[in-house]
């Protein structure tokens, strides 16, 4: 990955549609060897994917919330997953250190399709606490860097 390579994935984050004759006049590159580095990038698992951003508000999800979950042993692992991994509402799901295991991110329709889910998510056999934070305003989602501070972006 050279600084080049990195300008293409910021100009791909922002629009995962544009087209390689835009990108090159951008980075200054031919044409060709923008396609070239994008398909390198897609090779190495670099670029793993092309989304769709969408608005969820606008779908009608106007309840977002994070959960944290806390499991009575490790041993439940497994089976937390496999019942949160596939379930509609959960956008997110990370596994973590420290005073909870899990924290999800949860989207509904309303407060009481979120109290439909915080019941399911009690249910699930293992797990022994949960906390959970309604969102009142999204200020920032979705952008993730592609260097840290420290390598000079």
């Amino acid at each position: 990955m050279d600084q080049i390579d990195y300008a293409i994935l910021k100009i791909l984050k922002q629009n995962a549609r544009e087209t390689a004759s835009n990108i090159s006049k951008d980075v200054h590159l031919s044409v060709s060897s923008v396609m070239n580095r994008i398909r390198q990038m897609e090779e190495s698992g670099i670029i793993q994917g092309y989304e769709v951003k969408v608005d969820s508000k606008k779908l009608g999800f106007d309840v977002t919330a994070f959960m944290e979950v806390s499991l009575e042993h490790p041993k439940y692992y497994d089976l937390f997953c496999e019942a949160i991994v596939n379930h509609p509402n959960i956008a997110d799901c990370y596994y973590f250190t420290g005073n909870f295991d899990f924290l999800l991110h949860i989207t509904c329709t309303s407060s009481d399709e979120l109290e439909a889910v915080h019941r399911e998510i009690k249910s699930i056999e293992g797990v022994s606490g949960t906390h959970t934070h309604f969102v009142l305003k999204t200020v920032k989602a979705g952008q993730y860097p592609l260097k840290s501070k420290s390598m000079g972006s």
